[in-house]
């Protein structure tokens, strides 16, 4: 069975609209939120990876859903199409409210500002990467609106190897940087699950 959206013009409409809505902005804030002048800059190519993993697992899934219809998701497929569709707005919105509770510590690459410190209000209280869990969140969307077992596993396991090697760039740096403050943090919080992982 091929996905429903290749199936029903309104569900490719709302698959495609909330997509766009999700692709448009990330686009823009890897261009505008870059580091600023005074900001150490560690990132190891992590950057690049994600975006790289991030748009090869979509096309992956693409990809796969149409090729094997025969790993199609046989059963709730028009529920489990709307839940993969809320968690890609659900992720978005996490993202975005993350990336405002970090403030003008966010950027897309790994870096310390001048004078950072430990942010551990909002959720950052509970885990440490809530904007990762968003975009993680986003992505599991994704796979699940394709209604396809290969395409979600692939998806999934192809994005979390870029978002896995950006966080342990991300934390050996923290760590170096704040010191004690930043492991303490890590002692008490998960990296994007609370309580679980």
């Amino acid at each position: 069975m091929p996905p429903l959206f290749a199936t029903n013009r309104l569900d490719a409409f709302i698959f495609y609209a909330v997509l766009l809505i999700w692709c448009i902005p990330e686009i823009l804030i890897s261009f505008m939120k870059r580091t600023t002048s005074g900001a150490k800059t560690n990132d190891r190519a992590s950057r690049a990876l994600i975006f790289v993993c991030n748009w090869l697992g979509i096309y992956a899934g693409f990809q796969l859903a149409f090729s094997y219809p025969s790993f199609a998701i046989p059963w709730y497929r028009t529920a489990l199409f709307f839940a993969g569709i809320f968690l890609m707005l659900a992720g978005m919105v996490f993202r975005r409210y993350s990336i405002h509770v970090l403030g003008r510590y966010f950027t897309t690459e790994v870096a310390i500002q001048p004078g950072q410190t430990v942010v551990d209000n909002g959720p950052y209280h509970w885990i440490r990467h809530p904007s990762y869990t968003g975009a993680l969140m986003t992505i599991f969307g994704v796979g699940l609106a394709f209604t396809n077992w290969l395409s979600l596993i692939v998806v999934m396991v192809i994005t979390f190897v870029g978002y896995g090697y950006r966080v342990w760039v991300e934390e050996k740096t923290l760590v170096n940087a704040l010191g004690d403050p930043y492991r303490q943090y890590m002692e008490r919080t998960k990296r994007f699950i609370p309580f679980v992982y």
